[in-house]
């Protein structure tokens, strides 16, 4: 459970993958992705849903359905508890990705932190869009002072949560834009290490390993569907 004043992870990836002065999502990111596998990560970092054997694959069971006083986060725990099946963690990444307005559900709960305020943009003078231009960049300055801490540094003492945060980005394609390629790409061996699990404890580590590859797997499903549509 996060803080009174702390971001909730998906609110972290999509301050992460918005322009801060155009209020648009950066081209080339899965963050929906991200986003759907925030929701969970946060449940299971939460110790409200759990992952089990099941197929070879690990699915999502229930621990602990007591809402966290969240919307989303309770919406999506109340989902998983009324399923009549157990899903793998992949599908529910791919299902949350495709909640309706997801985009707007997060965006304007920042809007009501003060972090972004809500505008209209005109697109090819025929219609208007929905864009979130950020108006307090303290928040997201913090968000990228912690990732710089774990990437670009060799701190051995790096957070569940940021380690997390650090997974769930590199997996949609989020960091490029937050961080130059090239300095990136020096560091990749540190990345590694830090989203292995390597630098924080055991606790979080099953839940990150479990994250990564069903982030991976559900932001491979668009792309060779859109390659082959080419």
């Amino acid at each position: 459970m996060t803080g009174k004043d702390e971001l909730h992870l998906y609110e972290e990836i999509l301050l992460l993958a918005l322009k801060d002065e155009e209020g648009t999502i950066v081209p080339g990111t899965m963050y929906q992705y991200a986003v759907g596998g925030a929701v969970l990560a946060e449940l299971l970092l939460a110790g409200r849903i759990g992952l089990a054997e099941q197929k070879r694959k690990k699915s999502v069971e229930i621990i602990d359905a007591t809402p966290m006083g969240d919307d989303l986060l309770d919406e999506c725990l109340e989902t998983i508890r009324m399923a009549k099946r157990q899903r793998s963690l992949q599908a529910w990444v791919e299902r949350l990705a495709e909640t309706r307005g997801l985009l707007h559900r997060v965006a304007w709960g920042l809007c009501r932190r003060g972090v972004l305020k809500m505008d209209e943009k005109t697109v090819l003078l025929l219609f208007t869009r929905k864009v979130y231009p950020q108006i307090d960049p303290r928040p997201e300055r913090q968000l990228i002072g912690r990732l710089e801490d774990a990437i670009f540094t060799d701190t051995a003492d790096v957070d569940p949560r940021t380690v997390v945060l650090l997974s769930l980005a590199r997996s949609a394609n989020i960091l490029p834009a937050v961080f130059d390629k090239k300095l990136l790409k020096s560091r990749k061996a540190r990345i590694e290490q830090v989203v292995n699990g390597e630098v924080t404890g055991k606790a979080a580590k099953e839940a990150i390993d479990a994250m990564q590859a069903a982030i991976v797997v559900a932001c491979i499903v668009p792309i060779i569907a859109t390659s082959g549509a080419s």
